[in-house]
C-alpha cells in the first residue's frame, strides 16, 4: 500500500503558504509507516518545533489500473475517507529553500491519520463535499471538494501516468486554507459531511 499525496490544490491554501499556483498537479509520496495506527495519539516528533495539520478527502483504490481515462476513474473506488497530512513545516521550508524532496516533512512515522472509510453511493456528488477540521472542538479547517482545482478523477487518472495504482492504495487529495500548528495537549477532530470521521490527541 502506498499513499499518494496531492499537493497545491486549494487556491486560497496555495495563497496562505505564497506558493505558485501549479500547471498540473502537485504530487508526492507518503511510505505506509506514515499511518498513524487506529486510536493512537500522535506524537511530536523531536526533529520539528512547526508540525501542521491539514485535512484531506480521502479516495482508496480498489483495484490495479495504470493509465487510466478520466471517465473510467469512478471504476477504481468505492470509498471516501477523511485523514490529515501532518506536515514537518520548519523542516519542509529549509528543503524547499534548497530544492530538496520534502520526504523527512512529509513522510516521517505518524503523519498520515487516516480516519473511517464510507461507501462513495453515500454522496450525491463527490465534487460536492463539505469537510471540516476541529481544534479544540472550533473549526480551523473548512473546506469543500468543489474548490479542488483538479477533482477527484482527474487526480487518479493523472496519477496513473506514472504509479501504477493498486488495490489498497490511499489518494490524499489536498488541503483547503486553514492549515496551522498543534501543540501538546490539542485535540483534532474531521467530519465530512457532518458525521465524525476521525478524532485524536496531540502530545
Amino acid at each position: 500500500m502506498k499513499i499518494i499525496c496531492i499537493g497545491r490544490n486549494y487556491a486560497e491554501h496555495i495563497k496562505e503558504l505564497q506558493n505558485e499556483r501549479p500547471a498540473e498537479p502537485v504530487v508526492f509520496i507518503k511510505p505506509d509507516s506514515a499511518v498513524l495506527p487506529k486510536e493512537q495519539d500522535f506524537y511530536i516528533p523531536d526533529f520539528s518545533k512547526d508540525i501542521h495539520y491539514e485535512v484531506e478527502v480521502l479516495v482508496k483504490i480498489k483495484r490495479v489500473g495504470k493509465h487510466i481515462s478520466e471517465k473510467f476513474a469512478p471504476t477504481y473506488y468505492d470509498e471516501i475517507g477523511l485523514g490529515i497530512d501532518f506536515t514537518a513545516r520548519d523542516l519542509q521550508s529549509q528543503l524547499k529553500e534548497k530544492g530538496l524532496p520534502w520526504e523527512k516533512a512529509k513522510g516521517f512515522d505518524g503523519a498520515a491519520v487516516i480516519g473511517k472509510w464510507l461507501p462513495k453511493s453515500k454522496f450525491e456528488d463527490l465534487n460536492n463535499l463539505n469537510f471540516k477540521l476541529l481544534k479544540n472542538n472550533e473549526v480551523v479547517q473548512d473546506g469543500n471538494t468543489s474548490f479542488m482545482l483538479w477533482k477527484i478523477d482527474e487526480i487518479i487518472a493523472y496519477v496513473s501516468t506514472f504509479f501504477m495504482l493498486k488495490k489498497g492504495d490511499i489518494i490524499f487529495t489536498g488541503t483547503p486554507a486553514g492549515v496551522g500548528k498543534v501543540s501538546a495537549n490539542d485535540y483534532l477532530s474531521g467530519t465530512l459531511e457532518g458525521e465524525e470521521l476521525f478524532s485524536l490527541n496531540i502530545k
